[in-house]
């Protein structure tokens, strides 16, 4: 990525491979806008085409990683009168933020949330739709929505996705809040650290990790795994075996055999 974008409710700062994208409003415990909605979208657009990075690192400033939607935004959608014919100004803000999180959840590059303090309603969906999911002492994980007599729309079939029906039925509809042990046990995070520095020295493994995996592999791998339970398993199969054969003739397939044989990195291991 040649230029950053420019982001008022995001800090952007590239390390090596990975984009750092920190949600920046504490002021409001990163409560999500539509402007930060808007703008998470063209990073991700902006990243999908850059070989130089391998991984998107998502945080929160703080404190606190996303404490759900702006209820400013949603107070002025209940101000806006649809005209007839249009759509009603909830719809379109709920769905925007779907179309954002699902464009996370199918990007090529691998996501790392790094959760602290409230990982609330859109910022729980958002951390589900991660590739990998590290929570700090401090991160508190919930579907509040019911409680505010609205309905988690977007984030759970993400949610679903995540941790199974039955333990996504029990969060959503009694509008629980778990810690980040219990989110580690149900697989909304994969690591809980105990301090700063641990959630630094296993986000630089998980970065470290990442490079050492071929890019156009990983991208593969991760939209293999998007299809799994959306088509048969058989014309899976056969679909995969293409790619397998597509990727083992590759430049990449080529160089990781070549690289395992003369017992070197191979060359996208080599840090930058």
């Amino acid at each position: 990525m040649d230029q950053l974008p420019h982001c008022e409710t995001l800090v952007l700062e590239k390390q090596g491979p990975a984009l750092h994208v920190t949600i920046n409003r504490p002021d409001v415990r990163n409560a999500m806008s539509l402007q930060m909605v808007a703008e998470l979208s063209t990073v991700f657009s902006q990243v999908e085409n850059d070989a130089s990075i391998r991984a998107v690192v998502i945080r929160g400033a703080g404190g606190h990683f996303c404490a759900g939607g702006d209820i400013k935004d949603m107070a002025g959608a209940r101000g806006q009168k649809p005209a007839e014919g249009e759509e009603d100004p909830f719809y379109r803000l709920n769905r925007a933020f779907g179309q954002m999180i699902q464009q996370v959840n199918e990007s090529s590059k691998v996501v790392i949330a790094v959760t602290e303090g409230a990982v609330m309603g859109g910022g729980f969906g958002l951390a589900c739709v991660s590739d990998v999911a590290i929570a700090g002492p401090t991160a508190r994980f919930g579907m509040p929505e019911t409680t505010l007599g609205v309905i988690p729309a977007q984030i759970a079939p993400f949610v679903v996705e995540r941790i199974g029906l039955t333990q996504a039925r029990r969060l959503a509809l009694l509008g629980l809040r778990v810690d980040a042990d219990e989110a580690c046990r149900l697989g909304i995070v994969h690591q809980v650290a105990e301090s700063e520095v641990e959630i630094d020295e296993l986000l630089g493994h998980a970065v470290d990790r990442v490079q050492q995996c071929a890019p156009n592999a990983t991208a593969q791998t991760k939209a293999l795994l998007h299809r799994v339970g959306h088509e048969s398993m058989s014309g899976l199969l056969d679909s995969a075996a293409g790619k397998f054969a597509e990727a083992i003739r590759s430049d990449e397939g080529s160089e990781g055999t070549l690289a395992f044989m003369q017992k070197r990195p191979a060359s996208w291991a080599k840090s930058d």
